[in-house]
């Protein structure tokens, strides 16, 4: 999946969990991009990339809910520890780290994605309204 662009809309009609896999995608996606600029020697984009990633940790550990128990805190050790091998790989233009790292990432992207499709769809909350007020007429 290529995420080129993610607009208000998109984000609007997609679960918490969906987005999440739509992150790890784009952070796969951005490693990809990474490593490519670095053996082009275009460090100014492998930069930028590698900066992306770094946001998309930050916002999957702000998104973390610690009531679910020691997965949430497990989930933070191992975004902090990639945002850490990141930053050196970005130091040193390393693209075996950021292989690992992607690597990581893609086998914890494949397990989210094997837990959403074992997990019953919730309705959004525009469908959940859109359905009160049908039984309501």
């Amino acid at each position: 999946m290529k995420l080129n662009f993610i607009t208000e809309e998109l984000i609007y009609h997609k679960s918490p969990q969906e987005l999440t896999a739509m992150m790890y995608e784009k952070f796969i996606q951005n490693i990809d991009e990474a490593v490519i600029a670095i053996q082009h020697s275009d460090y100014f984009t492998a930069n930028e990339k590698i900066k992306q990633c770094n946001d998309i940790l930050y916002q999957l550990g702000i998104g973390l809910t610690y009531q679910a128990g020691i997965i949430a805190e497990q989930l933070d050790t191992l975004y902090n520890y990639m945002s850490e091998r990141l930053i050196m790989a970005n130091f040193k233009k390393d693209t075996f780290i950021l292989c690992e790292v992607q690597q990581m990432m893609k086998q914890l992207s494949n397990a989210w994605n094997e837990v959403l499709k074992a997990t019953p769809k919730l309705p959004l909350r525009s469908e959940k309204t859109s359905c009160l007020l049908m039984n309501s007429t």
